[in-house]
Protein backbone atom coordinates (compact mmCIF):
# COMPACT_ATOMS: atom_id res chain seq x y z
CA UNK A 1 0.00 0.00 0.00
CA UNK A 2 1.24 3.71 -0.43
CA UNK A 3 1.56 6.00 2.24
CA UNK A 4 1.08 10.09 2.21
CA UNK A 5 2.72 12.88 3.84
CA UNK A 6 0.50 15.24 5.66
CA UNK A 7 3.20 18.06 4.73
CA UNK A 8 2.01 21.08 2.86
CA UNK A 9 3.62 19.60 -0.34
CA UNK A 10 1.23 16.64 0.03
CA UNK A 11 -2.25 18.39 0.63
CA UNK A 12 -4.21 19.53 -2.38
CA UNK A 13 -3.38 22.92 -4.14
CA UNK A 14 -6.62 24.22 -3.08
CA UNK A 15 -10.15 22.79 -2.50
CA UNK A 16 -13.80 23.78 -4.56
CA UNK A 17 -16.32 23.02 -3.29
CA UNK A 18 -15.08 20.79 -0.31
CA UNK A 19 -13.17 18.27 -3.41
CA UNK A 20 -9.76 18.29 -3.25
CA UNK A 21 -8.04 19.84 -6.23
CA UNK A 22 -4.55 18.74 -6.79
CA UNK A 23 -1.58 19.76 -9.18
CA UNK A 24 -2.33 16.91 -11.66
CA UNK A 25 -5.78 18.21 -11.83
CA UNK A 26 -5.14 21.50 -13.16
CA UNK A 27 -2.83 19.61 -15.78
CA UNK A 28 -5.39 17.54 -16.92
CA UNK A 29 -8.01 20.70 -16.78
CA UNK A 30 -5.44 23.25 -18.94
CA UNK A 31 -4.74 20.32 -21.41
CA UNK A 32 -8.89 19.52 -21.66
CA UNK A 33 -9.44 23.41 -22.02
CA UNK A 34 -6.86 23.72 -24.84
CA UNK A 35 -7.98 20.53 -26.64
CA UNK A 36 -11.54 22.78 -26.87
CA UNK A 37 -10.32 25.42 -27.84
CA UNK A 38 -8.04 23.23 -30.77
CA UNK A 39 -11.76 21.78 -31.80
CA UNK A 40 -13.31 25.20 -32.17
CA UNK A 41 -10.71 26.87 -33.94
CA UNK A 42 -10.62 24.18 -36.76
CA UNK A 43 -8.43 25.63 -39.65
CA UNK A 44 -7.03 28.31 -37.43
CA UNK A 45 -5.42 25.76 -35.06
CA UNK A 46 -3.33 24.37 -37.83
CA UNK A 47 -1.99 27.94 -38.04
CA UNK A 48 -1.03 28.08 -34.57
CA UNK A 49 0.24 24.07 -34.31
CA UNK A 50 2.24 25.41 -37.19
CA UNK A 51 4.40 27.99 -34.66
CA UNK A 52 4.06 25.59 -31.67
CA UNK A 53 4.87 21.86 -32.93
CA UNK A 54 8.08 20.69 -32.01
CA UNK A 55 10.43 20.49 -34.83
CA UNK A 56 14.33 19.60 -34.61
CA UNK A 57 15.58 21.77 -37.71
CA UNK A 58 13.69 24.93 -36.25
CA UNK A 59 14.92 24.42 -33.15
CA UNK A 60 18.31 24.34 -33.88
CA UNK A 61 17.96 27.31 -36.12
CA UNK A 62 16.74 29.48 -32.73
CA UNK A 63 12.97 28.60 -32.30
CA UNK A 64 13.77 27.00 -28.95
CA UNK A 65 10.08 27.63 -27.59
CA UNK A 66 9.03 24.25 -29.72
CA UNK A 67 10.91 22.43 -27.14
CA UNK A 68 8.18 23.56 -24.56
CA UNK A 69 5.35 24.15 -26.67
CA UNK A 70 4.45 20.94 -28.76
CA UNK A 71 2.17 18.96 -26.22
CA UNK A 72 -0.49 22.49 -25.69
CA UNK A 73 -2.68 21.51 -27.78
CA UNK A 74 -4.26 18.13 -28.84
CA UNK A 75 -7.16 17.02 -31.43
CA UNK A 76 -9.97 15.06 -29.35
CA UNK A 77 -9.91 11.77 -29.72
CA UNK A 78 -10.51 8.49 -27.40
CA UNK A 79 -6.71 8.18 -26.92
CA UNK A 80 -7.02 11.97 -25.27
CA UNK A 81 -8.97 10.96 -23.05
CA UNK A 82 -7.94 7.48 -21.52
CA UNK A 83 -4.39 9.83 -21.53
CA UNK A 84 -6.20 12.66 -19.82
CA UNK A 85 -7.81 9.50 -17.32
CA UNK A 86 -4.77 8.45 -16.52
CA UNK A 87 -3.04 11.61 -15.51
CA UNK A 88 -5.95 12.45 -13.34
CA UNK A 89 -5.63 9.18 -11.36
CA UNK A 90 -2.24 8.12 -11.33
CA UNK A 91 -1.01 11.66 -11.28
CA UNK A 92 -2.98 12.55 -8.34
CA UNK A 93 -1.85 9.24 -6.28
CA UNK A 94 2.18 9.95 -7.17
CA UNK A 95 1.71 13.95 -5.85
CA UNK A 96 -0.37 12.56 -2.96
CA UNK A 97 3.12 10.51 -2.10
CA UNK A 98 5.83 12.50 -3.24
CA UNK A 99 4.42 15.70 -2.61
CA UNK A 100 4.13 18.52 -5.43
CA UNK A 101 7.63 19.32 -5.86
CA UNK A 102 9.01 15.59 -6.65
CA UNK A 103 5.92 15.53 -8.82
CA UNK A 104 7.34 18.84 -10.97
CA UNK A 105 10.34 17.07 -11.15
CA UNK A 106 8.28 13.50 -12.57
CA UNK A 107 6.11 14.94 -14.65
CA UNK A 108 8.35 17.43 -16.06
CA UNK A 109 11.17 15.47 -17.20
CA UNK A 110 8.73 13.19 -18.80
CA UNK A 111 7.36 16.06 -20.51
CA UNK A 112 10.78 17.90 -21.65
CA UNK A 113 12.85 14.48 -22.21
CA UNK A 114 11.47 13.49 -25.46
CA UNK A 115 12.21 16.75 -27.38
CA UNK A 116 15.71 17.10 -26.20
CA UNK A 117 16.26 13.83 -26.75
CA UNK A 118 14.62 14.26 -30.54
CA UNK A 119 16.71 17.64 -30.72
CA UNK A 120 20.10 15.51 -30.60
CA UNK A 121 18.75 13.12 -32.86
CA UNK A 122 17.46 15.98 -35.19
CA UNK A 123 21.30 16.82 -35.53
CA UNK A 124 21.30 13.02 -37.90
CA UNK A 125 17.64 13.57 -39.13
CA UNK A 126 15.16 15.76 -39.18
CA UNK A 127 12.37 15.24 -36.32
CA UNK A 128 8.54 16.36 -35.76
CA UNK A 129 6.42 15.61 -32.56
CA UNK A 130 3.13 17.33 -31.78
CA UNK A 131 0.67 16.20 -28.87
CA UNK A 132 1.26 15.74 -25.23
CA UNK A 133 3.59 13.04 -24.46
CA UNK A 134 0.67 10.58 -22.91
CA UNK A 135 0.17 9.69 -19.29
CA UNK A 136 1.78 6.22 -19.78
CA UNK A 137 5.00 7.11 -18.19
CA UNK A 138 3.56 8.19 -15.50
CA UNK A 139 1.51 4.84 -14.84
CA UNK A 140 4.86 3.30 -15.39
CA UNK A 141 6.08 5.61 -12.27
CA UNK A 142 3.14 4.04 -10.28
CA UNK A 143 3.87 0.62 -11.58
CA UNK A 144 7.70 0.94 -9.81
CA UNK A 145 5.95 2.43 -6.84
CA UNK A 146 3.26 -0.34 -6.11
CA UNK A 147 4.10 -2.93 -8.47
CA UNK A 148 1.60 -5.23 -7.18
CA UNK A 149 -1.47 -3.08 -6.93
CA UNK A 150 -4.46 -3.90 -8.80
CA UNK A 151 -5.79 -1.86 -11.74
CA UNK A 152 -6.53 -2.83 -15.11
CA UNK A 153 -9.22 -5.98 -14.52
CA UNK A 154 -7.39 -6.43 -11.31
CA UNK A 155 -3.98 -7.31 -13.30
CA UNK A 156 -1.02 -6.23 -10.92
CA UNK A 157 0.19 -2.75 -12.15
CA UNK A 158 3.47 -3.93 -12.98
CA UNK A 159 2.47 -7.12 -15.34
CA UNK A 160 -0.02 -4.07 -16.79
CA UNK A 161 3.29 -1.72 -17.12
CA UNK A 162 5.36 -4.60 -19.00
CA UNK A 163 1.92 -5.33 -21.25
CA UNK A 164 1.76 -1.84 -22.34
CA UNK A 165 4.94 -0.74 -22.93
CA UNK A 166 5.63 -4.10 -24.99
CA UNK A 167 2.16 -3.59 -27.17
CA UNK A 168 3.26 0.06 -27.77
CA UNK A 169 6.77 -1.11 -28.53
CA UNK A 170 5.53 -3.81 -30.73
CA UNK A 171 3.26 -1.37 -32.93
CA UNK A 172 5.58 1.53 -33.36
CA UNK A 173 8.54 -1.03 -34.26
CA UNK A 174 5.94 -2.55 -36.82
CA UNK A 175 5.20 1.01 -38.09
CA UNK A 176 8.56 1.82 -38.50
CA UNK A 177 7.67 4.63 -35.96
CA UNK A 178 10.87 5.15 -34.76
CA UNK A 179 9.81 8.81 -33.39
CA UNK A 180 7.18 7.51 -31.17
CA UNK A 181 9.31 4.48 -29.83
CA UNK A 182 11.86 6.98 -28.62
CA UNK A 183 9.49 8.74 -27.02
CA UNK A 184 7.95 5.57 -25.65
CA UNK A 185 11.32 4.57 -24.08
CA UNK A 186 13.22 7.79 -23.57
CA UNK A 187 9.68 8.96 -21.13
CA UNK A 188 8.98 5.59 -19.34
CA UNK A 189 12.38 4.66 -18.80
CA UNK A 190 12.90 8.04 -16.85
CA UNK A 191 9.45 7.34 -14.79
CA UNK A 192 10.81 4.06 -13.59
CA UNK A 193 14.71 5.49 -12.99
CA UNK A 194 12.79 8.65 -10.56
CA UNK A 195 10.98 6.42 -8.76
CA UNK A 196 14.07 3.90 -8.48
CA UNK A 197 15.70 6.78 -7.06
CA UNK A 198 13.74 7.95 -4.89
CA UNK A 199 13.30 4.39 -3.35
CA UNK A 200 17.06 4.89 -2.44
CA UNK A 201 17.91 1.95 -5.36
CA UNK A 202 20.99 4.47 -6.81
CA UNK A 203 22.18 7.74 -5.77
CA UNK A 204 23.47 10.29 -8.50
CA UNK A 205 26.82 10.71 -8.37
CA UNK A 206 27.60 14.48 -6.71
CA UNK A 207 29.89 17.32 -8.59
CA UNK A 208 33.16 17.53 -7.19
CA UNK A 209 33.68 20.64 -5.06
CA UNK A 210 34.61 23.50 -7.02
CA UNK A 211 35.55 25.62 -3.81
CA UNK A 212 39.44 26.73 -3.70
CA UNK A 213 41.73 24.65 -0.57
CA UNK A 214 42.52 27.05 2.37
CA UNK A 215 46.15 26.97 2.34
CA UNK A 216 47.63 26.23 5.72
CA UNK A 217 50.72 28.74 7.09
CA UNK A 218 53.11 27.34 9.38
CA UNK A 219 53.17 28.81 12.44
CA UNK A 220 56.53 30.30 14.20
CA UNK A 221 58.34 28.09 16.65
CA UNK A 222 57.57 29.08 20.20
CA UNK A 223 60.47 29.74 22.97
CA UNK A 224 61.42 26.99 24.62
CA UNK A 225 61.31 28.43 27.99
CA UNK A 226 58.06 29.20 27.17
CA UNK A 227 55.83 26.89 29.01
CA UNK A 228 52.43 25.84 26.35
CA UNK A 229 49.15 25.68 28.03
CA UNK A 230 48.10 21.43 28.70
CA UNK A 231 45.72 20.73 25.26
CA UNK A 232 42.12 20.46 26.36
CA UNK A 233 40.89 17.44 26.59
CA UNK A 234 38.37 16.97 23.46
CA UNK A 235 34.53 17.52 24.22
CA UNK A 236 32.85 14.12 24.37
CA UNK A 237 31.09 13.82 21.32
CA UNK A 238 27.26 13.38 22.16
CA UNK A 239 25.59 10.19 21.64
CA UNK A 240 23.11 9.52 18.91
CA UNK A 241 20.27 9.32 20.36
CA UNK A 242 18.00 6.78 18.81
CA UNK A 243 14.78 8.91 19.07
CA UNK A 244 16.75 11.77 17.15
CA UNK A 245 17.09 8.98 14.36
CA UNK A 246 13.43 7.66 14.26
CA UNK A 247 12.12 12.12 14.06
CA UNK A 248 14.47 12.01 11.27
CA UNK A 249 13.21 9.60 9.29
CA UNK A 250 9.78 10.82 10.13
CA UNK A 251 10.61 13.85 8.78
CA UNK A 252 11.54 12.65 5.59
CA UNK A 253 8.57 10.67 5.15
CA UNK A 254 6.42 13.28 5.51
CA UNK A 255 8.53 15.60 3.21
CA UNK A 256 9.02 12.74 0.41
CA UNK A 257 6.65 9.96 1.15
CA UNK A 258 7.61 6.66 2.73
CA UNK A 259 8.67 5.07 -0.42
CA UNK A 260 11.96 7.92 -0.05
CA UNK A 261 13.51 5.49 2.50
CA UNK A 262 15.95 2.84 1.84
CA UNK A 263 15.85 -0.49 2.84
CA UNK A 264 18.54 0.32 6.50
CA UNK A 265 15.87 3.10 7.15
CA UNK A 266 13.45 1.36 7.08
CA UNK A 267 14.50 -1.44 9.12
CA UNK A 268 15.92 1.22 11.42
CA UNK A 269 12.18 2.52 12.12
CA UNK A 270 10.68 -0.85 12.57
CA UNK A 271 12.99 -2.17 15.34
CA UNK A 272 12.20 1.57 16.83
CA UNK A 273 8.65 0.80 17.09
CA UNK A 274 9.32 -2.66 18.12
CA UNK A 275 11.50 -1.20 20.95
CA UNK A 276 8.40 1.21 21.86
CA UNK A 277 5.95 -1.87 22.06
CA UNK A 278 8.17 -3.80 23.98
CA UNK A 279 8.53 -0.78 26.57
CA UNK A 280 4.56 -0.15 27.05
CA UNK A 281 4.43 -3.92 27.72
CA UNK A 282 6.14 -3.29 30.32
CA UNK A 283 4.74 -0.67 32.03
CA UNK A 284 1.41 -2.28 32.11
Amino acid sequence: MSSYGYSEEHQPVTYWRGHPVYASYLVVIVYSALMIVTAVLGDTANRLVFWLAFDSAKVLSGEAWRVASYGLFNWPSLWFAIDMLMLWWFGRELERSYGRRLYAWLYGGIYLLPTLVLTLVGLLQPQLRFGQPGALALFIAFATQQPGAPVFFMLAAKWAALLLVGLYSLMALAARDWTTLTVLWVTCGYAHLFVRHQQGVFSLPSLPSLRRKTKLRALPDLPRNRISPAPSAPAAAPEDSPMAEVDALLDKIARDGIGSLTAKERAKLEAARADLLKRQAGRR
